[in-house]
């Protein structure tokens, strides 16, 4: 199996220089933001900080791609860098400190691109966790003082923790049915939002969570952590991988029921 180490240390290090950038403008009240074509807000400081990685990483990696959520897809090859340079936007502008920036590097293999190094940093939080592939997932404030994650071993629906976003994307996309069915059928639920709670899964805090509608710099960092951590992460097809434009992620032994509410929108 290739050694991703180097990346990883590289992943860590873009991560750094995002979160001086992006911490520095958190709550200055002349704050920047606009409105994309989508209707969803872009701060001055996602700008930012996607342009401080950008050009680190065409400095530091000069051959591979970089797909970012602001300035889009720059190059080709095997290895594509993956950047969100603030997952939480909404959330950054109004002060509240539930934001990451999220670092992965995917590379092509025989199922097409897949995620192989990942970083979610949250600064405002104080917290960091990556993985690299084959070599577990970590939390901690650095690659020398970390903890190992694992997912939970939670095997009822009814004695599970489910995370979510909200509720507007499940009812757009005719699955509100089922969510809400789900909601009720789980010991727990709560709205934490982002990339939050599939951190929560690779660390067994929570055993499950989904999301309607992502985008891939959305999943690409969460889907290589959470599997590392020992779960699962698909799409609400069942589609391993962050490929499916929506997500799915447990701890692995609720999976297929956690997919049997969310598929069809009608429950199970």
């Amino acid at each position: 199996m290739p050694d991703y180490h180097d990346d990883l240390r590289l992943a860590h290090v873009l991560a750094d220089t995002a979160d001086a950038a992006t911490m520095d403008r958190f709550k200055a009240l002349d704050l920047k933001v606009e409105t994309k074509p989508d209707m969803t807000p872009v701060s001055e400081a996602d700008k930012a900080a996607e342009e401080l990685i950008r050009g680190n990483l065409q400095r530091a990696r000069p051959r591979d791609a970089i797909l970012g959520e602001e300035y889009g897809v720059e190059g080709s090859g095997p290895r594509r860098w993956v950047i969100d340079p603030i997952d939480g936007t909404k959330n950054y502008v109004r002060g509240v400190p539930v934001w990451a920036t999220l670092i992965s590097l995917m590379v092509a293999g025989e199922g097409g691109y897949e995620p192989v190094v990942g970083v979610v940093s949250a600064p405002a939080l104080g917290r960091r966790w990556w993985a690299a592939k084959g070599g577990g997932a970590y939390t901690g404030r650095s690659l020398s003082s970390a903890t190992r994650l694992g997912v939970s071993k939670v095997a009822r629906i009814s004695d599970a923790s489910f995370a979510y976003s909200s509720l507007s994307g499940w009812e757009e996309t005719g699955r509100l049915p089922g969510f809400l069915d789900l909601t009720r059928a789980c010991w727990r639920t709560r709205g934490y939002g982002d990339f939050w709670p599939y951190m929560m899964v690779a660390e067994g805090s929570v055993d499950l969570c989904a999301e309607p509608e992502l985008s891939l710099w959305d999943m690409a960092a969460p889907a290589i952590v959470v599997q590392e951590a020992g779960g699962t992460f698909t799409g609400l097809d069942g589609a391993p991988g962050p490929h499916s434009g929506n997500a799915a992620a447990s701890n692995g032994i609720l999976h297929e029921e956690l997919l049997g509410y969310l598929r069809t929108g009608t429950g199970t």
